[in-house]
């Protein structure tokens, strides 16, 4: 029967000779009874999770019978992961979970809960739910924890590893009189099999068969995900949505800590008030579960996500995350050493390690149920390692014979969870194996009339549908969100302005330079936005390596101005975690070349939240960053970095970079009330050269400072997303120089002696370098009919040919020429000057134009 791959028809012929040769026991369980004498579930309760187990195989089978016909287009299964169908029972349904891609056990299960929740609602006498507590006051020293009892502060042991539990939390929230652990019983009563699990598994067809009636993507791909279910989707295969379960934690404790200000309603955390309000989406004692696999431990975003969790545990600031790692030995062909995962998991500082065989229905939810106690009543990170198989190979393409041996396979088979599942049910008379089998037929049968049902289902069937959750604006309501944050400022909250200010608003301070205008605009954010939390390397105690940040923590306090570690994956990850959970993050990377070392949770985690969730999830997030080149005395390409290109490429990802100071206060308005209004993913980018320069053409001057303007004048003074700023130098009627950033002041030192030769330039600063402001280019660049696009970044790849490219595409028929930067990096010292842009450069590229 086995061949030397396992196909859906050996998976289906082994289960079957399997349950036909288990012998009927002594004597028939009542369901209600617990399963075994001394196990925590009971006949009832095993049989929901064989119901969930049998669901998400028969799905595993539906993928591939569609892919054999072409109508299916996703093919990694669960199949010897179902074991998680006890993780998912051993948690609440309101516990925010990151799954990775075989999880469709736990997500059968979750569905299950929450439909047995909602029959809580309307029932007088409702059944209880898998993961919930009946009493969720009961005293937590009844833990279920394998059979034993122990308090908080005792010696324990975990799969043989002595560990000294901490003292419990003094938090009045989370009392020594809350639940430790669960006791679920069925949510289906054991009696309508298929049907509790029936919308989960139309949820994971119309993924297979990209339905754009799918609930969570829409057809875009096939993910788990449910906003009722609190599953966030993912679309991660390497762990790197760890980072984010981080923050995601971070951000709950957080606000479940929040003073007056912010105190528990029944439907979460109210944080703030006013236009900046916002509500946690789960319940205070939540904690974040997160599911990766065994190759993914060795990614840099899983050590990362480890790292982080650990240190802030061993700072004393406590994350309620439990990772769950699969373990099933194989990272595609790729082999994990044998120990190495225990060994590496083990090994991490601050994380509490547990362990369990995902064929073990029983000891899975008692060692899963144990963690998660853990996990909520200390608010400390822990790791699940659930020992796993993988049945069927990764994908419908993998030739498992290439790298496997027919043994191998026989003995995965061997370790069926699904099989698992049916022997204890069987051993312990709750069921008999043709009874078990008929519920398998039966599921099968209802997964394979759902599968014909949704491949009729519409596609997406245009571009736009495609793009039509990917980052919506709204510039009505963001103008109207900075209008009234205005008359906050300049009413109710004038006098907490005042204070936060020294009594000294910067309006009153005089002229400012780019640094301290955008200091006071985050102060302002901090008093509209009392989500909002500004954090990243040195930008605490320090105020930021360049100054930006001084100040703001001694007004707002370390739990909302903080300092992080240095990793930029991490800074990222824990603003789009607190992104997801309600706050309104505003991390720095310190420098724009380090972006690049951890650029995918832009692009592979917050640019797609909205496109693969429908707007359901989202994560907004100002990420400020200091960046591009032309600093004196300090240099080399990690400090002089002018590489942007990456930025511009993420599809719906906002770049603003303000050259001046009157630009960087209402830009960094618009994006934060973007971020809280269309939940928009910005990154700001200053540019570092011109942090503290005063003056434009002559040494003191001081024409490139600027006053802050007071409340009243943010409405006129408002720069919508996509808006480009002219200068208008002499008749402005014979040239068009097209820059932004350090560009702007080069360009109008190069137009003012362009001037005195008798030529009116316009000099448009883009400000916003993705959306590119089209209609300003086109309309500036027709003024004149010749264009100079003046283009600090590199030739190759640079800002320059997203203008060009704009305006070949509108029929522009002028002239045009690029000045840019070499494709190079930016060496140390007066070399920089070879490779970069300068004034002369620009003034000489004008004149070459000019003279065609």
């Amino acid at each position: 029967m086995l061949s030397d791959v396992t196909t859906p028809q050996d998976l289906d012929d082994r289960f079957r000779e399997t349950l036909a040769a288990l012998p009927a026991a002594e004597r028939r369980r009542d369901p209600a009874d617990p399963v075994t004498d001394d196990a925590p579930l009971t006949g009832a309760q095993v049989l929901d999770l064989f119901d969930a187990q049998v669901t998400s195989r028969q799905l595993d089978l539906a993928g591939r019978w569609l892919r054999s016909f072409g109508e299916g287009f996703y093919t990694i299964g669960s199949a010897g992961h179902e074991g998680n169908a006890a993780v998912a029972a051993a948690l609440r349904p309101t516990d925010p979970a990151l799954l990775h891609y075989r999880s469709g056990a736990f997500y059968c299960l979750r569905a299950a809960q929450v439909a047995a929740d909602s029959t809580l609602a309307t029932d007088s006498e409702p059944p209880a739910v898998p993961g919930r507590t009946a009493d969720p006051d009961q005293d937590a020293d009844r833990t279920r924890t394998a059979g034993s009892e122990r308090s908080a502060d005792s010696e324990s042991t975990v799969d043989g590893a002595a560990t000294r539990d901490p003292e419990p939390t003094s938090d009045p929230q989370v009392s020594e009189s809350e639940p430790a652990g669960t006791e679920p019983t069925s949510a289906t009563g054991a009696a309508n099999g298929f049907a509790a699990y029936a919308d989960a598994a139309r949820d994971v067809l119309r993924g297979m068969v990209a339905s754009s009636l799918e609930p969570i993507a829409g057809g875009r791909h096939k993910v788990f995900g449910r906003a009722d279910l609190a599953i966030v989707p993912t679309t991660s295969t390497i762990a790197s949505h760890l980072p984010r379960a981080v923050g995601m934690g971070l951000a709950v404790e957080r606000l479940r800590r929040l003073d007056s200000a912010g105190r528990r309603t029944g439907a979460g955390v109210r944080v703030g008030s006013g236009a900046g309000a916002t509500h946690a989406p789960w319940p205070p004692d939540a904690i974040v579960v997160c599911s990766f696999g065994d190759a993914s431990v060795n990614h840099a975003s899983a050590t990362a996500a480890f790292n982080t969790a650990g240190w802030y545990d061993h700072a004393g600031l406590r994350i309620p995350v439990l990772f769950v790692c699969e373990d099933n030995g194989l990272g595609i062909s790729v082999r994990s050493p044998e120990g190495w995962v225990e060994t590496t998991l083990r090994a991490k500082p601050g994380i509490r390690y547990f362990t369990a065989d995902g064929a073990d229905p029983v000891r899975t939810y008692e060692v899963a149920a144990e963690a998660a106690a853990w996990v909520r009543r200390n608010r400390r990170p822990a790791v699940l390692h659930l020992r796993t198989v993988r049945l069927m190979g990764h994908a419908g393409a993998d030739a498992e014979s290439a790298y496997r041996s027919p043994a191998e396979l026989a003995e995965d088979l061997d370790r069926d969870p699904v099989a698992a599942t049916a022997r204890l049910l069987v051993g312990a008379g709750v069921a008999t194996g043709e009874e078990l089998l008929a519920r398998y037929d039966e599921t099968g049968w209802q997964v394979r009339r759902l599968a014909e049902e949704v491949l009729g289902e519409p596609k997406l069937a245009s571009a736009a549908d495609v793009v039509s959750a990917l980052a919506p604006r709204r510039p009505v309501r963001v103008a109207r969100a900075v209008a009234d944050a205005a008359a906050r400022a300049s009413g109710p909250g004038a006098g907490a302005r005042a204070e936060a200010f020294g009594g000294k608003p910067p309006e009153l301070a005089g002229p400012m330079t780019l640094a301290q205008s955008i200091n006071a605009a985050l102060a302002d954010g901090m008093l509209d936005h009392p989500q909002m939390a500004l954090f990243g390397e040195d930008v605490a105690a320090k105020g930021g390596v360049y100054g930006v940040t001084k100040g703001l923590r001694d007004r707002f306090g370390v739990a909302r101005v903080f300092d992080t570690l240095l990793d930029e994956t991490s800074v990222l990850g824990l603003g789009l975690g607190a992104g997801l959970a309600g706050m309104l993050p505003v991390p720095e990377i310190q420098y724009l070349a380090y972006l690049h070392n951890a650029e995918d949770q832009l692009r592979g985690e917050a640019a797609t939240m909205r496109f693969f969730s429908q707007g359901a999830f989202r994560n907004p997030m100002v990420v400020r960053v200091a960046g591009l080149a032309y600093q004196e005395g300090f240099g080399g390409h990690f400090h002089n970095d002018n590489s942007v290109a990456v930025l511009r490429d993420v599809p719906g990802l906002v770049v603003a970079v303000p050259a001046r100071p009157d630009d960087a206060a209402p830009m960094l308005r618009t994006c934060l009330a973007s971020a809280a209004v269309d939940g928009s993913v910005c990154v700001f980018l200053e540019p570092i050269a011109l942090y503290h320069t005063r003056d434009l053409y002559t040494e003191g001057d001081g024409e490139w400072l600027a006053g802050y303007p007071e409340p009243g004048g943010w409405v006129a003074g408002h720069v919508p997303i996509g808006r480009a700023r002219v200068y208008r130098v002499g008749s402005a009627d014979d040239l068009t120089i097209i820059t932004f950033g350090n560009g702007v002041r080069m360009s109008l030192r190069a137009a003012a002696v362009l001037a005195e030769e008798g030529v009116g330039t316009r000099v448009v600063d883009l400000r916003w370098l993705a959306p590119l402001p089209v209609a300003d280019i086109i309309r500036e660049s027709s003024a004149t009919g010749r264009v100079l696009v003046v283009d600090e970044t590199r030739r190759s790849g640079g800002v320059g040919e997203g203008v060009i490219a704009a305006l070949v595409d509108a029929g522009y028929v002028g002239a045009a020429r690029r000045v840019a930067g070499v494709d190079s990096f930016v060496p140390l010292g007066p070399a920089a000057r070879h490779v970069l842009v300068s004034a002369e450069a620009i003034t000489d590229g004008a004149r070459t134009l000019l003279a065609r």
